[in-house]
């Protein structure tokens, strides 16, 4: 972009943050050149000069300065075509107004941390007729399942207030060393984010720290493991890891949390990841009312040594 250029926002945009909305319009430019551009006034709404923190309202004119950008970071507009019609496949349910996608083992839902790009950058090359995919909440990228992306903010702000809300019911399936305690349906344990020299993000039980809960069902147990179901009522960076270990019951393949021995006997039996499955989403759809829900399919990573327990 070579020029000044003045948006006007329009419904679809309304409450979104100054920051979040320069981002979207001028994706693959630094986060820092957003800020500083903001600090500088170069950035302007309504005239005037502005904080980060906005929230946009209908009417409002932003003025983006000109835009000079390095080459490019690799994108996917051209994706392989194999990745490409694993995405198409991973598409569990789509409507004009959202999708759901079954996110596979070892993809970032988003591009950073060195990642050129993630799940939305690959859906937006997948879909470019859809000028407005969001992701609507986050997965862990060790962990396969159910994600969202909304297709207009409309909807993205009235699926993120159900999550807020707890008016989503969202399930999970793990896989547990050891045998899970009888009765122990529920883990109540304040989180406490710790980030250790290496720069890695660790998480504990601690008393000064969050408070979370997780509900657990107990599926099946074999003679080593338990299959559970995890049901996160608080939404804590990695609860159900941090929660299942402190039961005691580590999920097999999470390096975090899990000792490397019990890790190691998981791969001989073939299980070379992460067993943590975003599994179903059930809730009522923010435009129709109807009940929307969805499963989605254990990757055969993770079924057929699953199968082999038995």
């Amino acid at each position: 972009m070579s020029s000044v250029q003045i948006i006007t926002i329009t419904e679809d945009r309304d409450g979104q943050r100054l920051d979040n909305f320069l981002m979207s319009q001028l994706k693959g430019v630094p986060k820092s050149w957003v800020y500083r551009v903001i600090r500088k006034g170069e950035v302007r709404v309504n005239k005037k000069r502005i904080k980060p923190l906005y929230n946009l309202r209908v009417g409002d004119q932003v003025r983006i300065p000109p835009v000079r950008t390095t080459a490019p970071k690799p994108a996917p507009d051209n994706i392989r075509p194999d990745f490409a019609e694993a995405l198409t496949n991973a598409i569990i349910y789509e409507d004009p107004y959202f999708m759901i996608v079954n996110k596979p083992h070892g993809l970032a839902v988003h591009g950073g941390s060195g990642l050129s790009f993630g799940l939305i950058e690959a859906m937006r090359a997948l879909k470019p007729e859809e000028h407005n995919l969001e992701l609507v909440h986050r997965l862990d990228r060790d962990t396969s399942g159910c994600v969202m992306i909304a297709k207009k903010r409309s909807v993205l702000k009235k699926l993120q207030r159900l999550i807020q809300e707890k008016h989503i019911d969202k399930k999970y399936l793990c896989l547990v060393t050891g045998h899970w305690p009888e009765g122990a349906d529920k883990v109540n344990a304040p989180l406490l984010k710790n980030q250790v020299q290496s720069g890695e993000r660790l998480v504990k039980v601690d008393e000064e720290g969050k408070k979370s809960l997780t509900k657990f069902r107990l599926i099946k147990r074999f003679q080593a493991h338990t299959l559970m179901e995890a049901y996160p009522v608080t939404g804590r960076t990695h609860q159900i890891r941090v929660h299942c270990q402190y039961m005691r019951c580590p999920i097999i393949g999470d390096d975090k949390y899990c000792p490397d021995e019990v890790n190691k006997e998981a791969r001989q039996l073939g299980f070379n990841r992460l067993f943590l499955h975003a599994s179903s989403l059930t809730f009522e759809h923010p435009e129709t009312s109807k009940t929307v829900s969805v499963k989605a399919p254990l990757g055969v990573e993770l079924k057929a040594p699953l199968e082999n327990l038995n």
